[in-house]
């Protein structure tokens, strides 16, 4: 039987919400919708959703309010933007405030129902994972502690504060040190869906975890760039060195 999934849409063009809510009924979901941004955060404070649809041209309060106020009050609930061709800049603040991922306006259907089948078998697999494979802890690299069961990374004693892909990101690296990963793998592993040309979602997350981890260095402590491959993650004893 399949798997009930709650999701929450908050889209203020009635037309995209019939249609996604056509589409996610045939996935097993059920939907919630709200037309702007307020009734959005009231809808999202009222249960727990397995995802969250957030348009970023809404009315009474912005998507990109909305997104960093969902992200204050929960970490975790991948949330998927609607965004227009000409929202470059805040497709960028989307993901810095914590969106997982963002598809533009007009889309596939095709396209946006194979993103969140991709979501929701990452977080079944998550699940499997703790369950037939628990962790560690800890991933103890000296001065970057991460903390597993908690979601929490401390650097020279300080907690950094990283999105929820961010975090995944460096549990990915930090499991695996010394193995270097293509974008395409990085794509496929963390966000969990196979598609050519969104490698620029991969360099953006890279490019804010290392300011937020490499504590301002000039050059890269943890996370190397691997010429001609993608990036891996520095070994101990080459830490240590």
């Amino acid at each position: 039987m399949q798997n009930v999934k709650n999701v929450l849409v908050i889209e203020d063009d009635p037309n995209i919400a019939e249609l996604l809510e056509i589409h996610l009924k045939d996935l097993g979901c059920i939907l919630k919708c709200a037309e702007d941004g307020l009734s959005g955060l009231e809808r999202f404070r009222e249960q727990n959703y397995d995802l969250i649809i957030l348009d970023l041209m809404l009315p009474k309060l912005d998507g990109l309010e909305v997104c960093k106020q969902i992200r204050a009050e929960n970490k975790y609930t991948p949330v998927l933007m609607l965004t227009s061709k000409s929202e470059e800049l805040d497709k960028v603040l989307g993901l810095e405030l914590g969106a997982d991922d963002y598809i533009t306006k007009p889309f596939s259907i095709r396209e946006l129902i194979a993103r969140i089948k991709a979501i929701f078998r990452r977080i079944e697999a998550d699940k499997e994972k703790v369950t037939e494979h628990p962790q560690p802890k800890t991933l103890d690299f000296g001065n970057l502690i991460v903390f597993l069961e908690k979601r929490k990374v401390v650097l020279n004693g300080e907690p950094v504060d990283l999105t929820a892909k961010e975090f995944d990101l460096l549990v990915l690296f930090a499991s695996n040190p010394g193995r270097a990963y293509s974008r395409q793998e990085l794509l496929d592993l963390v966000w969990g869906y196979q598609f050519d040309g969104y490698e620029h979602t991969v360099n953006s997350h890279i490019n804010r975890l290392r300011n937020k981890i490499e504590g301002g260095a000039a050059s890269s402590t943890y996370i190397k760039t691997v010429w001609g491959v993608g990036y891996s993650f520095v070994e101990p004893e080459d830490l240590s060195s």
